[in-house]
């Protein structure tokens, strides 16, 4: 049976199509969230939208302006928005039966084995699944509470650049100082290494993975390296919010190397990059490498359903009934559309198109790059694509990418941002995001890339 209708059926098909944006529609919810909502919202600030209806790699929003999606929720939408196939069994399941705790459902074992299949490496065949609370946050959270377990260690290795969550745990594996320094003391006996980013550190590839890996042995075997008693290693394959950072070769082996030297868990967080975002259906299967632990969310909800999931080597398995909880770990209408949506990608063959695609997508923004000496690397994998922009003196530009953000939503494309600086244009559309669409959309982040730093060039 064929699963579902193909991408190309998927979408609006007047986007992108704007009158004046933000419309009146979208101010009016915009000054009624600003007046009751929390002060903690924060995507509002970057991109003025409410939104009304999403199909496909498209939305709309209150005003009925069509946009094309480059964001996808930040990398939750892979089969994109209103995914009939996913949502028929959603419709089914939730007439029946939405939460059951962990009680066993069709729905839950279901998942389980579709996730064994896709399994990376030596975890194919020989792992077990845990569903906590519904975000990535738990997932990290649940990775910590394995780690130590399995152990008997308290202390955690983390990256500069990384982000792991906002719940206590994650927070504390999490690089950026300014998002929790108002809520320490974290957990203790967090250290951050280097992670491998050749560009930003004006090392070759090499340089950059032995500084890392050399951080991480001296932390884990050198007498004075102040982590007294470690437990794991957390690391994202490609960082996302970090600025879309995919290592080089050998950075991934070598810390699986100092794991298993050091008897520590090595974690790898997949939940931005994961379920075929980087054109795998895990980022680190383009390393050839396998995690212990192996954390997953976001898109794991096939079209927007919170879920998250932790999958870790049977051998890990040693922690009694109740050791792990969750009020959510029974979302099985979030089950039933998390297999479904990897049917999707499995039936259409998008790990193969996303790599299409992304490389269309870089190509793009390579070809304006040699123009340029303002957009100073395009890099990432799959649809994971980053693009760094720097001043005239080769420092971060995050005023480059905040212009190139508000442009484009103005002319119809929605895209973020990330990096530590807040300077790299980040894409993440939906892994339906079709070829016609692909080239639509870049046709407009191009030309803006082009004016905003044609009209930051300094003065002669």
């Amino acid at each position: 049976m064929t699963a579902g209708p193909p991408i190309d059926e998927l979408h609006y098909e007047d986007a992108p199509s704007l009158d004046a944006v933000p419309g009146p529609n979208s101010k009016r919810l915009l000054e009624k969230q600003r007046n009751i909502d929390s002060s903690a919202v924060a995507y509002p600030e970057d991109i003025p939208i409410a939104f009304e209806e999403g199909k496909g790699a498209t939305v709309r929003d209150a005003d009925g302006n069509t946009f094309i999606d480059m964001f996808a929720g930040i990398g939750v939408l892979n089969v994109g928005h209103a995914n009939p196939y996913v949502l028929d069994a959603v419709h089914e399941q939730a007439d029946k039966l939405v939460h059951t705790v962990d009680f066993p459902t069709e729905a839950r074992l279901e998942l389980i084995e579709k996730l064994d299949e896709i399994a990376p490496g030596a975890l194919q065949g020989n792992n077990k699944v845990v569903f906590g609370g519904p975000t990535g946050s738990d997932s990290i959270e649940a990775a910590i509470k394995l780690a130590k377990y399995n152990s008997g260690g308290d202390g955690l290795i983390a990256f500069r650049g990384a982000y792991h969550g906002a719940t206590s745990g994650a927070m504390s594996l999490t690089g950026n100082k300014g998002f929790k320094d108002n809520y320490t003391p974290l957990l203790s006996d967090v250290v951050h290494a280097p992670y491998p980013n050749p560009f930003e550190q004006g090392k070759s590839s090499q340089e950059a993975v032995d500084h890392a890996l050399e951080e991480v042995q001296a932390i884990l075997e050198d007498p004075y390296g102040g982590l007294a008693n470690p437990a794991g290693i957390f690391v994202e394959p490609i960082q996302g919010e970090g600025g879309v950072v995919a290592p080089p070769e050998g950075f991934l082996q070598g810390l699986r190397d100092l794991a298993d030297d050091n008897d520590v868990t090595l974690v790898f967080d997949e939940i931005q990059s994961g379920l075929g975002r980087s054109g795998q259906w895990w980022a680190s299967e383009w390393y050839d490498v396998t995690p212990d632990v192996m954390t997953s969310a976001k898109a794991l909800g096939g079209v927007g359903f919170p879920l998250s999931a932790t999958m870790y080597h049977e051998d890990l398995d040693t922690w009694g009934s109740g050791d792990h909880a969750g009020t959510y770990r029974g979302h099985v209408v979030a089950m039933r559309a998390g297999t479904r949506a990897i049917e999707y990608i499995q039936e259409h063959d998008l790990l193969a198109h996303g790599r299409e695609v992304g490389q269309y997508i870089c190509d793009r923004l390579e070809e304006v790059a040699a123009d340029t000496d303002r957009l100073a690397e395009v890099r990432g994998k799959g649809l994971f694509v980053g693009a760094e922009f720097v001043d005239e003196e080769g420092n971060p530009d995050d005023d480059a990418a905040t212009a190139v953000q508000q442009h484009c939503y103005e002319r119809g494309v929605l895209v973020w941002k990330a990096g530590r600086h807040g300077n790299v244009l980040r894409l993440l559309p939906p892994l339906v995001l079709t070829e016609e669409l692909a080239e639509t959309a870049m046709n407009v982040i191009t030309d803006v890339v082009r004016e905003v730093t044609a009209a930051q060039k300094p003065s002669a």
